[in-house]
C-alpha cells in the first residue's frame, strides 16, 4: 500500500493528494502528477502542489511566490547538490522514499512580513466579533486628490474617462402623413466611456499594474458557503478562486471575508489589499475548513452588515456569495413553517433595492453544482441589484469570480438616470422596456424615466420605448422624443449632465410601399421577445407542465428565425436561438431540469434583465450571446484567469484539458 508521509507537513513522496484539480498536473512543467513514477511533490502553504525539482527550480530564479495563486511564500523549498561521502558511498534516503535527482534541502523560512503593530492580527481568525462592523481599515485617499495643485497634468488625469455615448434610433425613418403608427419603437442605447487597462496577455509574472487613476476602488465583501457538502474539491477550488480575486485586487480596494455554514462569522473587517493585507486574507481563506448546514441568511446578513457598519466607504461596493445548497434554517411561510417560496427572508432589509432604506449595494450569487437553490439565489440577487451566475462545472469558479470582478473593478458611471420626454404634444409614451430597471411614467404619459445606476467601462444598455404616432398632414419632419441622461463619476464623484439631449425625429412624408425597419431597433425587439418566452417557459416548467415550456421556446426560435435580423445574419438572433434550444434540452425531462435547467434558466434572465454577463452552465463564454454582454474589462480579467503564468497557448490547451474544462471561444 502506498502511504503518505510528509515532511514538515509540506513534501509528499508519492503521496495521494485529494485536490484532483492540483495533484493530476504540475502547473509548471504541466506533465502529471501521480504516485510511483520517483518525483517528490511540493505542497505550499497555500494548498498548491508541484514537483518539487520544478518549484525549486523556479525558486532559484528568484520567484518567491505561489505560480498559481500569487500567494507569497514565508517557507520556500530549495535543494543542495548531492555532497560526496567517504569511501565512495552515495547518500541513501532513510526511509526507502525513491531517490531525487538531488538531495532535498526542503525548506528556507523567508524573513515574516512587516506588519502594522496597530492590526489585530488575531481578528483574522474571529477570535470574538465587536457588536457594530465599524473597524473597516481607513481609506487612503491617492496623493493627487489631496494635493491637485502637485501635478496639473495628474490632477486632470484622475478619474477622467470620456462622455457617455447616447443613441436613438427609430423603428423606421418616415411614416406617410396619412397613416398612423401604434406601438411604433424607439430605441435608445446607452454605452460607457472606455477606461483605462492592462492586457492580460502573456505570463502574469510580466504584467503591468494595473492602472487605478481612472476606475473607482471597491469595498468588496464575499460571502462564501463553508457547509459540509464543500468538503474536498470544491472548497479547494473556492480557495484558489479566492486566492485570485485577493491578487487582482488593488491597494485602494478594500475586501471581507464572511464564512458560513450553520452560522456565519466574519473572518476579517474590511480590510485593504496593500502586500500585507493580501498575505492575510490568503492566510485567512487558507484556514477554512468545511463542516455544518447551509445558512445563507446569516451569512448575507453579515454580510450586509459589514457593509452598513462600515466607518469609511470606497465608491463602489458589492457582495459577492456562493452556495452550493439551500438554506435550511431561514426560509420560512406566513404560517411559519418552512417553505421554498418564500426567498425574500433571505434578503436583508438594509440592501434590498425596493426598501426605503436599502443601500442599493448588489448582491452577484453564484450557485454552485447541481444541489444550490437556484430560485432563492437568483431571487436574492434579483431584489439587491444583482446578477445570478450558475456554475455548474466546479473548474470554472474562478473564471466565474474572474469575470464578476472584471467588471466591478471598472465602474466608470453611477447613479445613471435616463430620462426620457415627449416633444410632439400629440405624443404619449405607452411603454418603457427596461427589463429589471427600475421605470417610472408621469401620470399625462409625456414623460417617462429609467433609473440605470452602475455601469462598468464601455458596458451597454438597450431600452425600447413605445409610442403611437397619430396622422398628422401639416409638417415634413415630426420631432417624437427627447433623452436626456445624469450620472456621477464615481472617482471625482462630480455629478455630470450631458449637456446636448438626444433627439428622435422621423420624415412625415407622401411615400406608400413597404417600409425598411431599423436592423437595431428589430435586434434587441427579439432580444426581448426570446427572455418573455424564456420567462413564460419558465412558469410552465415550475407548474410541471414541461412539454408546453419547449413548446413555448420552441415557438419564440421559430419567430426569431423569421425575422428581419435573423434573415440578414445576425450574430445576436443566432446567439439567442442556440440559447432557447438549450433551455429545450435542459427541460427534456423533470429530473433533467431540477439539476440544471432551472439554473441555467433563471442565470439567463438575469443576464437578459439587466444587459450583463453571468456565467451560464460549464463556462462562462459557453456561448456568443454571454460574449455580447460582457465588456472588454471582463474578457481581460476572464483571459488573465484563464492563463494565469502559462502564456504558451499550447500550454494553456494542455492544462485546461488536464483540468478537464471548456476551452475558451
Amino acid at each position: 500500500m502506498n502511504r503518505s508521509v510528509p515532511i514538515c507537513g509540506v513534501i509528499y513522496m508519492n503521496a495521494f493528494v485529494p485536490f484532483f484539480f492540483i495533484q493530476r498536473t504540475c502547473a509548471i512543467c504541466l506533465t502529471t502528477m501521480k504516485t510511483g513514477q520517483g518525483h517528490a511533490i511540493f505542497t505550499a502553504e497555500c494548498s498548491h502542489s508541484f514537483h518539487f525539482h520544478c518549484i525549486t527550480s523556479s525558486v532559484k530564479h528568484g520567484n518567491q511566490v505561489c505560480p498559481v495563486c500569487r500567494a507569497k511564500w514565508k517557507e520556500i523549498p530549495f535543494q543542495n547538490p548531492t555532497p560526496d561521502l567517504p569511501n565512495g558511498r552515495s547518500r541513501v534516503n532513510p526511509v526507502g522514499w525513491p531517490q531525487d535527482d538531488a538531495w532535498m534541502t526542503v525548506l528556507r523560512r523567508l524573513p515574516t512580513p512587516q506588519i502594522d503593530a496597530s492590526r489585530q492580527v488575531s481578528s483574522l481568525f474571529h477570535a470574538q466579533e465587536p457588536a457594530v462592523f465599524d473597524d473597516d481599515e481607513v481609506l487612503e485617499l491617492p496623493d493627487v486628490v489631496a494635493d491637485r495643485s502637485s501635478s496639473p497634468k495628474d490632477a486632470a488625469d484622475y478619474g477622467s474617462v470620456g462622455p457617455m455615448e447616447v443613441k436613438t434610433y427609430p423603428e423606421i425613418s418616415a411614416v406617410s402623413r396619412s397613416a398612423s403608427y401604434n406601438n411604433f419603437a424607439i430605441l435608445i442605447h446607452l454605452k460607457a466611456p472606455f477606461a483605462s487597462r492592462c492586457s492580460s496577455e502573456g505570463n502574469l509574472n510580466n504584467l503591468p499594474p494595473r492602472p487605478q487613476n481612472s476606475r473607482a476602488p471597491v469595498d468588496l465583501v464575499t460571502v462564501l458557503d463553508v457547509s459540509g457538502s464543500m468538503a474536498g474539491t470544491k472548497l479547494a477550488l473556492l480557495k484558489r478562486a479566492m486566492g485570485f480575486v485577493i491578487q487582482n485586487l488593488s491597494p485602494s480596494d478594500r475586501l471581507c471575508v464572511i464564512a458560513f455554514s450553520s452560522t456565519a462569522r466574519r473572518l476579517f473587517p474590511l480590510r485593504r489589499m496593500t502586500e500585507t493585507g493580501r498575505q492575510e486574507a490568503l492566510q485567512a481563506v487558507n484556514s477554512l475548513i468545511s463542516n455544518g448546514g447551509t445558512n445563507i441568511a446569516e451569512g448575507l446578513r453579515k454580510g450586509a452588515k459589514a457593509i452598513v457598519d462600515r466607518r469609511w466607504k470606497n465608491p463602489v461596493a458589492s457582495i459577492i456569495l456562493l452556495s452550493d445548497g439551500q438554506d435550511t434554517y431561514t426560509v420560512t411561510s406566513p404560517s411559519g413553517n418552512l417553505s421554498r417560496t418564500d426567498y425574500r427572508s433571505l434578503l436583508p432589509a438594509s440592501i434590498n433595492r425596493n426598501s426605503e432604506t436599502g443601500l442599493q449595494i448588489p448582491v452577484h450569487a453564484f450557485g454552485f453544482g447541481a444541489d444550490h437553490d437556484a430560485a432563492s439565489m437568483h431571487s436574492i440577487s434579483e431584489l439587491s441589484g444583482g446578477t445570478f451566475s450558475f456554475i455548474e462545472a466546479e473548474g470554472v469558479i474562478q473564471d466565474a469570480f474572474a469575470q464578476c470582478i472584471g467588471g466591478l473593478l471598472s465602474v466608470v458611471i453611477q447613479e445613471l438616470h435616463v430620462r426620457v420626454e415627449c416633444v410632439h404634444p400629440s405624443l404619449r409614451i405607452g411603454s418603457i422596456k427596461a427589463g429589471s430597471y427600475r421605470t417610472g411614467l408621469a401620470s399625462d404619459a409625456r414623460m417617462g424615466s429609467i433609473d440605470v445606476g452602475d455601469l462598468y467601462a464601455e458596458e451597454e444598455r438597450d431600452f425600447l420605448v413605445t409610442i403611437n404616432i397619430p396622422v398628422d398632414g401639416s409638417c415634413d419632419e415630426m420631432s417624437l422624443l427627447k433623452v436626456r441622461c445624469a450620472y456621477r463619476n464615481p472617482v471625482t464623484k462630480e455629478a455630470v449632465t450631458l449637456d446636448e439631449a438626444s433627439e428622435v425625429k422621423i420624415q412625415r412624408t407622401q411615400i406608400t410601399g413597404q417600409p425598411v425597419v431599423s436592423m437595431e431597433v428589430d435586434r434587441q425587439r427579439n432580444r426581448l421577445r426570446a427572455a418573455e418566452a424564456m420567462a413564460e417557459a419558465r412558469v410552465a416548467a415550475e407548474r410541471g407542465d414541461l412539454t408546453g415550456a419547449v413548446s413555448l421556446l420552441e415557438s419564440c426560435r421559430k419567430i426569431l428565425s423569421e425575422t428581419v435580423s435573423a434573415r440578414a445574419g445576425d450574430r445576436l438572433c443566432a446567439a439567442l436561438c442556440a440559447e432557447l434550444r438549450e433551455m429545450q434540452e435542459r427541460m427534456a425531462n423533470r429530473r433533467v431540469y431540477e439539476s440544471s435547467g432551472r439554473a441555467y434558466v433563471l442565470s439567463g434572465l438575469s443576464s437578459h434583465s439587466w444587459q450583463r454577463a453571468t456565467a451560464r452552465g460549464d463556462s462562462t463564454d459557453s456561448t456568443s450571446l454571454v460574449q455580447a454582454y460582457q465588456t472588454p474589462s471582463m474578457v481581460d480579467m476572464v483571459t488573465r484567469s484563464q492563463t494565469l503564468v502559462f502564456g504558451n497557448p499550447s500550454s494553456q490547451r494542455k492544462l485546461r484539458q488536464a483540468l478537464s474544462l471548456p476551452n475558451p471561444r
